[in-house]
């Protein structure tokens, strides 16, 4: 079939034009069809985002081992996801694959990057000094209630003595 603006193509678009109360059926080339303004190549439905999502969902409800239970304690991931706590200390052995996935996704690393926690400085009692300023110290410490400082000092008075 020749085109019915250009009469030199084949024509590949058949186009219904709807003008008032008539109807006219034209065909056109893939030129004539572009100058128009129709698109001339059929592209593929592009994919629902539910559908992806869903799919998503399944693979990780699949890879998760919900149905695991820990030897120890008998609790399940599931359990975890819903009260945010592990039954024991097993636990992280029996969901170590999930808690990793779980960790990754959350902070985006399985391991931490970070700074570390460092322990306070100890408080130790300083080296020397005489009998009477460690008994001042030690009041000092009952005073504010340093106990396990206070312990130190009277230790150290008893080695002196």
């Amino acid at each position: 079939m020749v085109c019915d603006v250009c009469k030199d193509g084949d024509a590949v678009i058949q186009l219904t034009e709807i003008e008032g109360t008539g109807v006219r059926l034209l065909h056109l080339c893939e030129r004539c069809a572009a100058e128009r303004g129709v698109e001339t190549t059929a592209a593929a439905p592009k994919p629902q985002i539910t559908d992806f999502l869903q799919s998503v969902h399944q693979a990780m409800q699949a890879t998760q081992g919900d149905a695991a239970r820990c030897a120890f304690c008998s609790s399940t991931f599931r359990d975890f996801r819903a009260t945010g706590r592990l039954g024991c200390a097993h636990c992280y052995d029996a969901f170590e694959k999930s808690m990793r996935d779980l960790l990754r996704r959350v902070h985006g690393n399985s391991r931490h990057i970070g700074r570390r926690y460092e322990p306070p400085a100890s408080t130790a009692v300083p080296d020397g000094g005489t009998a009477n300023e460690l008994r001042d110290r030690l009041r000092r410490a009952i005073d504010a209630e340093q106990f396990e400082l206070a312990a130190d000092i009277r230790d150290r008075l008893r080695e002196m003595e």
